[in-house]
């Protein structure tokens, strides 16, 4: 839709239909529809500027629109108002589109607002409510062996002495849920203690069980943070799978006062090419605040090898992030553990690659990162690594029966048991970790053997498997912070005394014998003499 000059596109916004996807007419004029305004973020602060939501509210007030929530940590505002409204304020065209055995609202082209908000306003989710994200877990029927997480963790040598007590992991899901039954049974065949999980409902969204391909990835996530890391509580997020939804569901993790976690798992996520940069960007202030407020976000790098399930190479969203821990997979077996590739049986590969999105971070200066398909500078994908292969995959329980899964979005939840352990034994929130990361590769065990793709694994960083798998002990020694240097006191100097010069007394002549009255005067004088010498040595004392 073209726009006046009273309106601006925000950079980033525009969008295209799904490949296959088509157009069925207009969305209907009358239907409900929220949508959620992103604030740039202020200087030196995470909070929304109070003049910028002020302007924000006028905008909505002009155009008809119900201010629904006000999130200023988050620097999100969500409004609502019929499609007609969102049309005529935003300048978009929105339409019902079908792609494949779903239909969604969506858009082409960009969002735009008035002049006035243009600086303001980074960007507007949640008009197009098609898929933002998927899991990559895969389930295998074939599955030659299995691990349960507990065997895993060992295996990477997660230190015992500690179980993740006093930290609470957050857990990002998009669909699905889970039962606390399955949860019950599956800790119990473990000889676990079942651990404590709550889940909290964002933008409607509820623990609904009955999905069956989400239901596995939720009891995925929860049932390997709960095995790795007993002592930890789970915090359960689920969100509407809409690019505002999983903003929602990330932010209100990030700035729970409630639950407070310090660490966060996502397992679902979609190629860079799927996404609006307005969104990536918008999500990757929101992993720098959690960096800064001391939470480590972990992040699937996707099941589809390079390609990411697309025709060329990409890298898989939100793990791209360089705010995000990006986590590869290996297969381990008793022959030793390398890049997992199953392709030619397929049952998938790890993602990895170079974003064309995010440029080189400082933290891979020298990790030798190839360049992008562009011929660019990219962020490297992933960070780390660990077992994700379904052929070898993790034992879970789910709608009342056991299985066997892998995947990269089970890599995610090992890596944030870890740092909840590290989180303990160190008395302190890690946040943001990949520069203490990569200043450790003695931390890792580097995986050399194999490819996913259009990568092949090296000595050293590389894009199928990142800097390796963990070497648990040292992982949590380096994230620990640096011990506070215990100032060394100064020397006060001891003031050196000027010396005092002796007088010299002047001499007195002495007097002839026979002159009474000179002795007498001379012998006052010698007397007179010595006691101002005296008095002149006291002095110098």
């Amino acid at each position: 839709m073209s726009s006046p000059q009273t309106h601006l596109p925000i950079p980033g916004s525009t969008r295209t239909a799904p490949f296959s996807a088509f157009r069925l007419g207009d969305a209907d004029a009358d239907a409900q529809v929220e949508v959620t305004l992103i604030l740039r973020r202020p200087d030196g602060q995470i909070s929304a500027d109070t003049a910028d939501v002020s302007a924000v509210e006028t905008f909505a007030a002009s155009h008809m629109l119900s201010v629904v929530a006000v999130h200023p940590p988050a620097r999100a505002i969500t409004l609502a108002g019929t499609v007609a409204q969102m049309n005529e304020a935003f300048h978009v065209d929105l339409g019902e589109y079908i792609h494949g055995d779903r239909s969604f609202r969506g858009r082409e082209g960009d969002v735009h607002v008035p002049i006035d908000l243009a600086e303001r306003v980074v960007a507007v989710l949640g008009l197009d409510e098609r898929a933002a994200a998927s899991t990559p877990m895969r389930m295998s029927p074939r599955a030659s062996s299995s691990f349960t997480p507990q065997a895993v963790a060992a295996h990477y040598g997660f230190p015992t002495s500690a179980n993740g007590a006093g930290q609470t992991i957050a857990v990002i899901e998009l669909g699905g849920g889970y039962r606390p039954s399955d949860l019950t049974a599956y800790f119990t065949q473990q000889g676990l203690r079942v651990p404590t999980v709550t889940a909290v409902s964002v933008g409607g969204a509820t623990n609904s069980p009955g999905s069956s391909n989400a239901d596995v990835e939720v009891a995925l996530d929860v049932e390997v943070i709960g095995a790795v890391a007993q002592g930890a509580a789970q915090a359960v997020y689920f969100g509407p799978n809409t690019d505002a939804g999983f903003y929602q569901a990330i932010a209100t993790a990030v700035h729970d006062q409630v639950r407070k976690p310090s660490v966060i798992s996502i397992s679902w996520g979609g190629p860079e090419s799927s996404w609006t940069a307005q969104a990536m960007d918008s999500y990757d202030a929101l992993f720098a605040d959690a960096g800064a407020l001391g939470i480590t976000v972990f992040a699937a790098s996707g099941d589809n090898g390079s390609t990411d399930g697309t025709t060329t190479s990409t890298v898989d969203f939100p793990a791209s992030s360089p705010h995000v821990i990006a986590c590869g997979g290996t297969t381990l077996t008793s022959a030793g553990e390398w890049v997992w590739n199953e392709t030619a049986q397929n049952q998938g590969a790890t993602g990895g690659g170079v974003s064309q999105h995010f440029g080189l971070p400082s933290y891979q200066a020298n990790a030798h990162v190839p360049a992008n398909p562009k011929g660019l500078p990219g962020r490297g994908v992933p960070d780390v690594a660990g077992v994700a292969d379904p052929l070898t995959g993790y034992q879970i329980y789910v709608g009342g029966q056991a299985g066997i899964v892998g995947g990269t979005s089970a890599v995610a939840p090992l890596w944030a048991g870890l740092l909840a352990i590290a989180n303990q034994v160190n008395s302190a929130r890690a946040g943001s970790i990949h520069g203490a990361l990569y200043a450790n590769p003695s931390a890792f065990t580097d995986i050399v053997r194999g490819n996913n793709g259009a990568y092949q694994a090296a000595i050293g960083w590389d894009a199928c498997t990142g800097l390796g798998v963990p070497i648990g002990a040292r992982v949590v020694q380096s994230v620990a912070p640096a011990p506070t240097p215990v100032p060394v006191p100064v020397p006060v100097p001891v003031p050196v005394p000027v010396p005092v010069p002796t007088p010299t007394p002047t001499p007195v002549p002495v007097p002839a014998p026979s002159d009474i009255p000179a002795l007498l005067a001379y012998f006052t004088a010698v007397q007179t003499a010595a006691t101002q010498a005296i008095a002149a040595l006291k002095a110098i004392k």
